[in-house]
């Protein structure tokens, strides 16, 4: 799916970017969606909700951060979150200690990395809730 324009509503309410990954997106980086400039991501409202835990026998993780991509900004795959654990069925928020506040408009990434016996089961979706900036 190609990325486009960043997503804002007209309406002042929290945004948010959804999508599903499974086991086989290991070794993948995914794209979420596209953030507006000045947007703040809520750090305990995004994450993974894994609704079917992903089985490598070793490592069973995402990464989630942004890809420059058209928009000029650094790749940073894991500006977000680091090795949230996919192993289990329940919701894992962001984990890291940054800014969650885009200077300009940001393409959300996620990657999954899967080691060991190769995986037959996973899904999860990464969430990722914000507010535009939109009081001007």
């Amino acid at each position: 799916m190609p990325v486009t324009n960043a997503r804002q509503y007209h309406q002042t309410m929290v945004h948010y970017l959804r999508k599903t990954i499974t086991y086989s997106d290991d070794g993948s980086e995914i794209t979420i969606g596209q953030i507006p400039a000045g947007s703040v991501i809520l750090k305990p409202m995004s994450g993974v909700m894994v609704h079917t835990a992903f089985n490598a026998a070793s490592t069973n993780v995402l990464d989630i951060g942004a890809n420059g991509g058209d928009t000029g900004a650094a790749d940073d795959p894991d500006r977000w979150a680091t090795d949230l654990a996919l192993g289990t069925t329940t919701f894992v928020p962001l984990d890291e200690n940054v800014t969650y506040r885009v200077s300009q408009d940001t393409i959300i990434t996620a990657s999954v990395d899967l080691t060991g016996t190769a995986a037959t089961t996973g899904e999860a979706e990464v969430i990722i809730c914000y507010i535009p900036d939109n009081d001007g």
